[in-house]
C-alpha cells in the first residue's frame, strides 16, 4: 500500500509538472535560438530587437496581468547546438513555446522533438515548406513567405522580362537552397532545362564560394539568381562585381537582402539587385506619416537609440513579435499550449503595422502559411524601392 501511494504521489508531481510547463501561472515563457555567432551572426539583431520589445510590453503590465519571460540563446547556425539549446529551454527553463528561431537545418533538427513534446514552434523564421505541414506536424508553423513561392515570384518576372534569359543559380546546399531553386524551376516549367545555363552550390561551413562564382560567370549567363544567406551574401555581390560580371537581372532571396549583409560588399555593387518583401521599408520617405512605420520608429528612438534603422533587421524583429502578440492577445488569458496554438492557427485577415497595404495574415487548421504575399523591390544603393504588383504563388 505504502509503495502504491508512494507511485501515486510520484505521478501526481509528474502531472503537476506538466502542467507547470504547460502554464507557468505568473509568467509567459517564449524561447528562442538564434545565430548570435557564426557566419548568419547578422540575424542576432532580430532577437535583440523582441527583447526589448518584450521588456516594453512588461513595463506596461504584461498580456492579461503577465509578464513575459522572453530567453533567446546562441545556437551558432549549427544544428547540434539548437538541438542542445532548445532541449535546455524546454527541459531547464520551462519554456511555453519555441517562437522566431531561424534556419532551416536548425529548426528541422528540433521539429519532431517539440512536435512529441507538444511544445508550439510558431513563425519559424524560414520559408521551407515543411513547416506548413499541420497533418505531420501539427505544432509547428513558419513565420514567413515560402521559400518555394519566393522561388516562383522570380522566375515568373524574368518569363515577363527576359524571356530568352540565360540564367545561372548559386544556391546553398540545404533544404534552404532546394527549396528556392524547386519553385524558381516549377515556375519556369518546361522552359527551365533551356533558360537555366549552369548550376553551383556551397555548403554553410565553407570559407568562400569564389570558385563557383568564376565557374557561373564562364557560362556566360546574363541573369544570376543567387540563393545565399549571411556572409555568403557580401561575398557574392562582391566577388560578381569584382569580376566585372553584370548580369541584366541579379536577385537574391529576402532573408539575404538587410543593409548589414550588402554593406561589406559595398553599396555601390548591390546597385539593381532585386529582392522581395512583405514589409514596409521603415526607411522610405513614402511610409514617413504612416502610423505603424511612426510607432516602429518611436520604438526604436526610446528603446534602441543607437541601432543602425537601415538594418532591415530590427523591424523583422519588431514585425515578428507584433504578429505574436496578436497570438497572445487572443489567448485571452488561456495561456495552455493547446491555445496558443488554436489562436496561432485561427488569425483572421490581420493587419501588421509593418505588412505593406493589401496584405493580411489569416492562418486556419488546415493552412499554416501566414504570409502568400510579395512584392518585388530593387536596391538602389540606399534602400529598396518597391515595383510592379503584389503577387503570390498562384
Amino acid at each position: 500500500m505504502m509503495r502504491a501511494a508512494a507511485l501515486i504521489g510520484l505521478t501526481c508531481l509528474a502531472l503537476a509538472a506538466t502542467d507547470v510547463r504547460a502554464d507557468n501561472g505568473d509568467e509567459i515563457r517564449i524561447g528562442q535560438t538564434l545565430p548570435y555567432s557564426g557566419p548568419a551572426s547578422g540575424f542576432g539583431t532580430i532577437g535583440r530587437t523582441q527583447e526589448v520589445f518584450f521588456e516594453k510590453i512588461n513595463a506596461e503590465g504584461g498580456i492579461n496581468g503577465r509578464k513575459v519571460k522572453f530567453i533567446t540563446l546562441d545556437d551558432g547556425y549549427s544544428p547540434p547546438k539548437t538541438v542542445e539549446q532548445t532541449r535546455k529551454l524546454v527541459e531547464q527553463d520551462e519554456v511555453l513555446m519555441m517562437f522566431g528561431s531561424l534556419g532551416t537545418a536548425t529548426n528541422s533538427a528540433v521539429q519532431r522533438y517539440l512536435n512529441t513534446k507538444k511544445v508550439p514552434q510558431l513563425f519559424v523564421l524560414s520559408g521551407a515548406t515543411k513547416w506548413a505541414e499541420p497533418q505531420k506536424f501539427p505544432w509547428t508553423m513558419p513565420g514567413m513567405a515560402a521559400y518555394e513561392s519566393e522561388g516562383v515570384v522570380y522566375a515568373k518576372y524574368i518569363l515577363q522580362t527576359k524571356p530568352d534569359a540565360k540564367i545561372a543559380i548559386l544556391s546553398q546546399n540545404d533544404d534552404f537552397g532546394r527549396d528556392y531553386v524547386a519553385g524558381f524551376k516549377r515556375a519556369l516549367g518546361a522552359k527551365a532545362a533551356s533558360l537555366i545555363v549552369a548550376e553551383a552550390s556551397y555548403e554553410t561551413s565553407a570559407p568562400t564560394i569564389s570558385s563557383q562564382l568564376s565557374t557561373l560567370k564562364a557560362s556566360g549567363a546574363n541573369v544570376m539568381f543567387g540563393v545565399v544567406l549571411g556572409k555568403f551574401t557580401s561575398q557574392m555581390v562582391k566577388g560578381v562585381a569584382e569580376m566585372g560580371w553584370k548580369p541584366d537581372l541579379f536577385f537574391v532571396p529576402t532573408s539575404a537582402s538587410s543593409i548589414s549583409f550588402l554593406e561589406p560588399a559595398g553599396l555601390d555593387n548591390a546597385v539593381g539587385l532585386i529582392s522581395s518583401s512583405n514589409q514596409k521599408d521603415t526607411m522610405d520617405p513614402q511610409w514617413a506619416n504612416d502610423h505603424g512605420v511612426k510607432e516602429y520608429l518611436a520604438f526604436m528612438k526610446q528603446y534602441m537609440p543607437n541601432a543602425d534603422l537601415s538594418n532591415s533587421n530590427y523591424a523583422a524583429g519588431y514585425h515578428y513579435a507584433t504578429l505574436l502578440m496578436t497570438v497572445l492577445r487572443a489567448c485571452n488569458g488561456d495561456f495552455s499550449r493547446d491555445n496558443i496554438l488554436k489562436q496561432a492557427a485561427s488569425l483572421k485577415e490581420v493587419k501588421l503595422p509593418l505588412l505593406l497595404p493589401g496584405m493580411s495574415v489569416s492562418t486556419g487548421p488546415d493552412d499554416y502559411l501566414p504570409f502568400q504575399q510579395l512584392q518585388l523591390r530593387r536596391f538602389n544603393g540606399k534602400s529598396w524601392v518597391p515595383f510592379g504588383d503584389i503577387l503570390d504563388d498562384r
